[in-house]
């Protein structure tokens, strides 16, 4: 009895899957009807932030109707001018000044500690990576970089010419105590 009930439910999916690909296989048909014309994409500048309705910023769809196909955004290009970036907030991992493109960064390779490792920055006029990036989850210090500290490209990023989206008044503690402000204080 058990085997006859087996064999039903076995027959019956493989029913109702052929039911599902015929469906789809008729809905996806080039030569039906009924199915909606193509829409040709409409190009717009994705450097642009939209606020459609004066309201909330349209990040993703960059004012594009949804029947519609958007162009990607233009790559941003990556600054190599090798200046130091201010800061954006608080606490922020500085970003890379230079292009990395190319850089061996794996389980038995840094190229990034080439030049920034305590032992070599004065050699390679780099700045030495923090002394917390020696320390481990207990903050007893390490003779070298932290595994959980070894992979740049978790917190650091290259600096690139990409539009601000977003507005920041976020000003570092020395702008703030050296403005006028501060001083009649």
């Amino acid at each position: 009895m058990q085997n006859k009930q087996l064999w039903i439910a076995v027959g019956l999916t493989g029913v109702l899957m052929a039911l599902v690909f015929v469906a789809g296989w008729m809905v996806g048909r080039p030569d039906r009807h009924d199915a909606p014309a193509a829409v040709a994409s409409t190009p717009v500048d994705a450097r642009a932030v939209f606020v459609p309705g004066g309201g909330q910023i349209d990040a993703i769809r960059r004012g594009v109707p949804i029947d519609q196909e958007g162009h990607p955004p233009p790559m941003a290009h990556v600054e190599n001018a090798d200046l130091k970036r201010a800061r954006a907030y608080p606490m922020q991992p500085p970003t890379i000044p230079h292009a990395i493109d190319g850089y061996q960064i794996d389980k038995n390779s840094n190229r990034c500690m080439l030049c920034h490792a305590r032992a070599n920055a004065a050699t390679f006029q780099a700045p030495p990576v923090s002394v917390t990036h020696y320390m481990d989850r207990d903050d007893q210090f390490l003779a070298t970089i932290s595994p959980r500290r070894y992979f740049c490209n978790q917190c650091h990023v290259v600096q690139t010419d990409a539009p601000v989206l977003v507005a920041n008044q976020f000003r570092d503690i020395d702008s703030v105590l050296s403005s006028p402000a501060a001083a009649k204080e």
